[in-house]
């Protein structure tokens, strides 16, 4: 029998797969979830249950938390990523990660097979192929639900034929959770003009009366929240459960997807929003306008190459490499106020604030110049405008 390592969630489309891989292709399969955040005990254990009972000759969960937030999610803070100004990728980045673990799974059991339950019309399958292909190209990938063109009443009826009769029943909407946000999709999201409905968000709106917060950073990374330090990944866990009780971080991107349809996805991503928008706020006062320039260019770049499963280009480890040394100074205490729904940034504290010098104050009195030295620092700059205006007043 070959091994195949199967990318599973406990979901239909995993299930179809774990029992027609088994049953009826005769594969040795090893059923593998990859934890990128979002996982309880509990839930393991059900899911490895199920595995086991659709066939699978093992299961096995990794944990790739740590490893998602020191690849992935920190170059996210350093570089604001935020897609088409809206989505924090909360879930599109996890698949690269979990991608990778899922190789090195493989190669680690000897298995000639991988598959996974993507159908053919979304982006996880191009990330999860790319990947696969990559670092792989020796080791099979197979993916039924895409390549039988299936459709969720035919997975169920094959299941129920083969004894697995669990509830099937679609949810109105689907959840996936991770360390850096939840999806949230629905019929809405299908459509161009609906908005989803306050019951299809996971975090309902629990605490009404405004709450002011303290995040404090180092070198670009969140090391503490209200003066208490602790990790990265506990302090995003730990903001998250407070933002979320005042229903912060909803929204729907729109974007183009990598085959180039157009998509809507909900999300709600209470601390991803947060400490990206206070992160920036504290770049504004820290970084240059030039490095702030360069550094937007990058971040969307970093995003866009992520998001399309382009993470094992090199052209990715120099941009991290950028957004690594644009941190230097990027540290101190960002102050915020959390409403229902919103927050607000007040203001921060760092030794590195750049408003702090002695030059001067903006629209007040300067300390570092003169009025003549203004007026001719004036008149030089606008030489390339007032020649283009000569020149072209004359040929009009």
């Amino acid at each position: 029998m070959s091994k195949l390592v199967l990318a599973y969630s406990g979901g239909l489309d995993t299930s179809y797969c774990a029992k027609y891989l088994s049953k009826e292709k005769g594969y040795e399969v090893h059923a593998v979830s990859i934890n990128t955040g979002g996982f309880t005990q509990s839930e393991i254990n059900s899911i490895e249950e199920k595995a086991l009972q659709l066939g699978a000759t093992s299961y096995t969960n990794i944990d790739a938390v740590e490893r998602f937030y020191q690849k992935v999610v920190k170059y996210l803070i350093y570089g604001n990523v935020l897609k088409n100004n809206t989505y924090p990728l909360s879930v599109s980045a996890e698949r690269i990660v979990q991608a990778i673990a899922l190789i090195e799974h493989s190669k680690k059991i000897g298995a000639t097979h991988i598959a996974h339950g993507s159908t053919g019309a979304g982006n996880d399958q191009v990330r999860f192929d790319m990947i696969f292909q990559t670092l792989a190209p020796d080791i099979t990938i197979i993916t039924p639900i895409r390549d039988q063109q299936l459709s969720r009443e035919a997975e169920i009826k094959y299941l129920q034929q083969n004894g697995i009769d669990y509830s099937w029943e679609k949810a109105k909407y689907s959840i996936n959770k991770g360390l850096w946000g939840t999806s949230v999709g629905g019929d809405e999201t299908l459509t161009s003009h609906l908005s989803l409905p306050e019951s299809a968000y996971p975090s309902p709106l629990k605490e009404t009366l405004p709450k002011e917060i303290k995040l404090t950073f180092l070198k670009g990374n969140l090391v503490a929240l209200n003066d208490t330090k602790d990790t990265p990944i506990n302090l995003i866990e730990q903001l998250n459960s407070l933002a979320s009780s005042y229903a912060i971080g909803r929204d729907i991107h729109v974007g183009d997807t990598i085959i180039g349809i157009k998509g809507r996805v909900g999300f709600e991503a209470a601390a991803a929003l947060i400490i990206i928008k206070a992160h920036h706020l504290l770049e504004k006062h820290t970084l240059s306008k030039w490095q702030q320039y360069q550094k937007e260019q990058q971040g969307n770049f970093y995003g866009m190459l992520l998001h399309e499963g382009n993470y094992l280009d090199p052209v990715m480890r120099n941009i991290e490499r950028f957004l690594e040394d644009t941190q230097k100074h990027v540290s101190g205490e960002v102050s915020l106020t959390l409403h229902p729904y919103r927050f607000e940034l007040n203001g921060i504290r760092s030794e590195h604030d750049l408003m702090n010098a002695s030059f001067g104050s903006y629209g007040e009195m300067n300390k570092g110049w003169t009025a003549e030295d203004a007026k001719g620092f004036i008149k030089i700059s606008s030489n390339a405008a007032k020649i283009f205006n000569h020149v072209n007043q004359q040929n009009d």
